[in-house]
């Protein structure tokens, strides 16, 4: 059965004001404006975006879910489950550390914090210290251990990722084992599918007003203005991003036979979405529909994305050991070849354990900097004004690679269909939600 059959019926064209994208592009102008003129206003619009991603939130775990069960319970080997998760997770580690080490070398290169020369004793706000608690808490035991569910339906109401797919898998393999007595079951799921993808499609018809209130509210509070004095680094770290995406990206995904800006083009709505909410779960439903779309196997789709939410985030990486050199450099900090490199390490392991929590890149900046003694962790007040800017990048450059790598990863497991991916990134009209 064809999950999206309801999206593939022709369509007329549709007229640009009609087309999702062009929609969100229109909210945030008129959301910065909203918040730039007329700031009380814009903060007090914070509910209209909060309440778009909850709603986005509320379907993630059925689709999650459905999407793993169904592709799992089809596989012929099991043995492909296993196979898949450690080519992802190859994957991850390796572009992980890669974001890590190149935001490590940009910070050394332009020295945004130079000249900036700040006491670390003067610094402190109760902000950072909830931060730092938050940050204490998320060890790698907890991490792990919060991965396994209270019941096997618990993850599908409190909607933590890791879990639904680690239940997903399971019920999904059982599915397989049981062979004839479990088909029913998948028929079952598979119907259900495709009323989830196509709520999934409503929903978004109200990403604009997400996206609008969202960018209000976060103009209105924090104003263009208080970006003026940190701009070199909000700069530095855009830019830093960019080329990780164009230059990193770009190659991995030339050597496997696609082209990193056809997939920007094909996921713009994604993205110009993550933009306004500022929030890349937002996007992880349709991203999903989508590499499934472009010829990746459902079950690759299923494991790779939601894994990599938590544990593929480039962004992130590239952010904490820029942000942390740029507090040490504006402290007029002098580190050693050893403090970076432990600074390196430290990275590594406390982005995963505090992956998927919430401010998690915040979060896993205080946990790297608490075990590195030589850069005060009070120095994050210097960066928390411009972390809301910050974000969107982050989000942004998360979301790209975590499309890319779910196309590297099928490739490797031959499990995409490559003439379907060619011509779906080549194609030129806009692959909508509606």
């Amino acid at each position: 059965m064809d999950i999206h059959s309801d999206f593939e019926k022709p369509k007329k064209p549709q007229k640009f004001y009609q087309i999702l994208y062009v929609q969100v592009i229109a909210a945030i102008v008129l959301g910065i404006l909203l918040g730039h003129f007329y700031p009380d206003v814009g903060e007090s619009l914070k509910p209209l975006g909060d309440a778009f991603i909850k709603l986005v939130k509320m379907i993630i775990a059925p689709v999650i879910f459905l999407t793993v069960v169904t592709g799992i319970s089809g596989m012929k080997h099991m043995g492909s489950v296993g196979r898949v998760a450690g080519k992802a997770m190859l994957y991850f580690l390796t572009f992980s550390t890669l974001a890590l080490i190149v935001g490590m070398i940009i910070a050394n290169l332009i020295q945004p914090g130079k000249g900036l020369n700040i006491d670390p004793s003067t610094l402190h706000s109760d902000k950072i210290s909830e931060y730092a608690s938050k940050a204490h808490d998320a060890s790698i035991v907890d991490f792990l251990m919060n991965i396994l569910p209270t019941t096997l339906i618990s993850p599908l109401t409190s909607g933590d990722i890791l879990q639904v797919l680690f239940v997903a898998v399971l019920f999904g393999l059982s599915l397989a084992a049981v062979g004839e007595r479990g088909k029913p079951v998948v028929e079952f799921l598979n119907h259900l599918t495709a009323p989830v993808f196509h709520l999934v499609g409503m929903l978004m018809k109200f990403a604009p007003i997400g996206a609008f209130g969202a960018m209000a509210f976060t103009i209105g509070k924090y104003g263009i203005d208080s970006i003026g004095n940190l701009l070199l680094l909000i700069l530095t770290f855009y830019i830093t991003s960019l080329l990780f995406i164009l230059v990193i990206l770009g190659a991995v995904a030339k050597f496997n036979g696609f082209s990193i800006l056809h997939l920007i083009r094909y996921i713009k709505d994604e993205l110009w979405l993550v933009l306004g909410t500022s929030s890349s779960e937002a996007a992880l439903p349709s991203l999903m529909r989508k590499m499934e779309k472009a010829g990746c196997e459902k079950s690759v789709v299923g494991l790779v994305i939601p894994t990599g939410y938590s544990f593929n985030l480039d962004g992130t990486n590239i952010y904490m050991t820029m942000a942390a050199l740029f507090i040490a450099q504006a402290c007029n900090i002098d580190l050693s070849i050893q403090d970076q490199i432990l600074l390196l390490l430290v990275a590594m392991i406390s982005s995963k354990g505090a992956a998927g929590v919430t401010g998690a890149g915040f979060i896993t900046l205080a946990a790297t900097l608490s075990v590195v003694p030589a850069v005060p962790v009070a120095g994050m007040a210097l960066i928390l004004g411009i972390d809301r800017f910050m974000s969107e990048c982050r989000a942004l450059t998360n979301l790209v690679g975590n499309a890319c790598a779910t196309i590297v990863v099928a490739r490797w497991d031959h499990a995409l269909d490559q003439q379907q991916l060619d011509a779906t990134l080549k194609r030129n009209n806009n692959v909508s939600m509606d």
